[in-house]
């Protein structure tokens, strides 16, 4: 090739190098839900956890990042607890407590500028993100530019209704998860009768190959491009997976307490109770106990499946010995006696009516047990 050819085809490929956002490859657009009000207690907003740690696993990993709500501006998350370790970092970012308090307006973003964009749940997604045609505008380009789209928990409620260019769905025959409607029964009871759609049944009815755990364990699933995470305990293995996807390693880091946890109580489940107690006994304040009992005893109250409730059981069976609520006490004896074990149930009934004499609850109970 002569000089002038190869100058010829330096600029040709300058120009079309030009052509795209040199922060593209380099930056994640993180879409949140603008319509919490006081803390979530008059009108839901944004899951907190879920916004910080994918927040600090994006940072970490060397991404610029964009946050956007349908309207813009000032976005305010549902009540949270601002001391746990990934809140607590986020909180002290002036970068990313300013990008909270300027959200950009989903119709002022180009898809061209991001690499992948990734969908915040909490209650107020179901609200406002399915209503919001510039997001499902963007959504779509940036999918079809060949982007990452992630969601997890309420955030794939976005997603319902993003069709792409071919006029098809964008979940369509896509293996993907969500807050599960059997989460939705138990945690959704204030809002829930004022969405559009249950999540997810309106997936499944544009065609997701739907997927999910037992009752808020972590799950990720992906499918290609499509990254969907099932709860709040999904959100590191979610933001990890978008890393991954870009073609970057994620950097080691230390889980966080949940993680920790869930982690602890999957290892119990896969027949390691031994060992995991053990590890609750030498150093408890490296998890989060009270996790561990309202998910043992919220797994319990969605199911009567038999194997469903042994493992419910088991894991309140591990917070038991730290957490004196009669409540988890009760939970346990419910459990007890759905498998046939009346003279356990009894007796754990029976020490919380010792030391709560006149819980109603504690009674009727007992009076169910018989003699």
């Amino acid at each position: 090739m002569t000089p002038h050819r190869i100058r010829r085809a330096v600029l040709a490929l300058s120009l079309l190098l030009a052509a795209v956002p040199a922060m593209a490859a380099d930056k994640i657009l993180i879409v949140v839900s603008g319509e919490g009000r006081d803390q979530g207690k008059t009108r839901p907003g944004f899951e907190m956890d879920e916004f910080a740690q994918a927040y600090l696993i994006f940072r970490d990993n060397g991404y610029a990042i964009d946050v956007a709500s349908p309207n813009g501006g000032r976005v305010e998350a549902d009540k949270y607890d601002a001391t746990e370790a990934f809140n607590a970092s986020l909180l002290a970012d002036a970068g990313a407590t300013g990008l909270l308090a300027a959200t950009r307006k989903t119709g002022e973003l180009k898809a061209a500028d991001y690499a992948a964009v990734y969908v915040v749940g909490g209650k107020g997604a179901m609200f406002d993100l399915p209503a919001d045609p510039a997001l499902r505008r963007v959504v779509a380009d940036i999918y079809e530019r060949g982007g990452v789209v992630a969601a997890v928990c309420h955030g794939p409620a976005a997603l319902v209704d993003v069709r792409l260019g071919n006029g098809a769905w964008l979940v369509d025959g896509k293996r993907m998860t969500g807050f599960s409607n059997e989460e939705e029964a138990v945690f959704g009871k204030r809002w829930a009768k004022q969405y559009r759609f249950q999540l997810e049944d309106a997936l499944k009815a544009r065609g997701a190959q739907w997927q999910e755990a037992a009752l808020m364990m972590p799950k990720l699933v992906v499918d290609g491009r499509l990254i969907t995470g099932q709860n709040p305990y999904s959100t590191p293995a979610v933001a990890e997976a978008i890393v991954s996807a870009l073609g970057r390693q994620p950097k080691a880091r230390m889980p966080w307490r949940d993680e920790r946890t869930m982690t602890l109580v999957q290892r119990a489940l896969n027949g390691e109770s031994a060992a995991v107690r053990q590890a609750l006994a030498e150093d408890r304040d490296t998890y989060h106990v009270q996790l561990i009992g309202l998910l043992g005893y919220y797994q319990a109250q969605a199911t009567q499946d038999l194997a469903a409730t042994r493992d419910a059981l088991a894991i309140m069976q591990l917070a038991a010995p730290y957490m004196p609520e009669p409540q988890l006490r009760l939970g346990m004896a419910e459990a007890h006696l759905r498998l046939g074990d009346r003279e356990r149930a009894r007796s754990l009934t029976g020490e919380v009516l010792e030391s709560h004499p006149d819980m109603a609850e504690a009674k009727q109970l007992l009076q169910r047990i018989g003699s």
